[in-house]
């Protein structure tokens, strides 16, 4: 006699007689309890892989979106290398005339300056004569900071404040408008270009006999570190970048490291 269990009959379709499958209790429960166990472990796996896959799915995606975005920013790069070549021609070309050209406006055309923010100055007449050594000397190559930073007026807002390495303030405050030509005050080199949380954008030549001159406060930087700057070279324009609270042109000298009064040196005009 059989014991207790499950009978399964199978007949194909067509035949005359069925088969008979006798299942126990037991197998038929561990069947179902195997069958659940496995739904469940699927179901888990499904869970815990199923981002994975996806991920996996995704990276060749991602990857020619990352392949792209660098293509951009190449580009981006290369333009952006294209602006500053240009912005610094026009300022160039700004030196050149000592009149308010500014930059181009979106319609394409050059934007003047208003004439309150700039005067248009006329060279004097020039006579033929051999220049001094000291004209040699000022022109070409290094040269002490002797040359009046700025071609056009400017008011001193703030002088050098007395002392050694706790002195409050290294230099002098000259309020120009933004966008002004930076000059070299002597022939040297850039020493250092940059950014500063104090000075904002700056410009540092070294020149001769120990002597370094700083501009600070730019609003860009026409120069870069390494360059060879002549006496008058428009090394940048000026700003209200770093911790200012007006344009202004930060103009400082010093010698083997100490502050020195630039006032002493040069003088408006020159």
């Amino acid at each position: 006699m059989r014991g207790r269990g499950l009978t399964i009959m199978v007949h194909r379709d067509g035949a005359l007689e069925s088969r008979e499958y006798h299942v126990p209790f037991w197998v038929a429960r561990a069947a179902m309890i195997g069958g659940v166990g496995a739904l469940v472990l699927a179901v888990a796996l499904a869970g815990l892989y199923g981002p994975i896959v996806a991920a996996a799915l995704r990276a060749p995606l991602l990857e020619r979106q990352v392949e792209r975005l660098t293509q951009e920013n190449q580009r981006v790069g290369q333009l952006a290398r294209a602006l500053d070549e240009a912005e610094a021609r026009y300022a160039h070309l700004r030196g050149m005339l000592g009149a308010g050209v500014g930059l181009p406006t979106p319609e394409g055309r050059l934007a003047l300056t208003p004439a309150s923010d700039e005067r248009l100055y006329v060279a004097p007449p020039m006579e033929a004569r051999t220049p001094s050594a000291e004209t040699r000397q000022d022109g070409e190559g290094p040269s002490l900071p002797r040359r009046w930073p700025l071609s056009v007026p400017a008011y001193r807002t703030r002088g050098l404040a007395a002392g050694d390495s706790s002195e409050g303030h290294a230099g002098i405050d000259l309020a120009v408008p933004v966008g002004s030509d930076v000059r070299a005050a002597g022939g040297g080199i850039a020493q250092e270009t940059g950014s500063d949380p104090a000075y904002g954008l700056y410009v540092l030549v070294t020149h001769p006999e120990g002597y370094e001159s700083m501009y600070g406060h730019l609003s860009r930087v026409l120069v870069v570190r390494g360059d060879p700057v002549r006496a008058g070279q428009v090394i940048g324009l000026s700003g209200n970048s770093g911790r200012s609270t007006a344009p202004h042109l930060h103009f400082e000298v010093r010698r083997n490291g100490r502050s020195v009064d630039p006032l002493t040196l040069v003088r408006e005009g020159v």
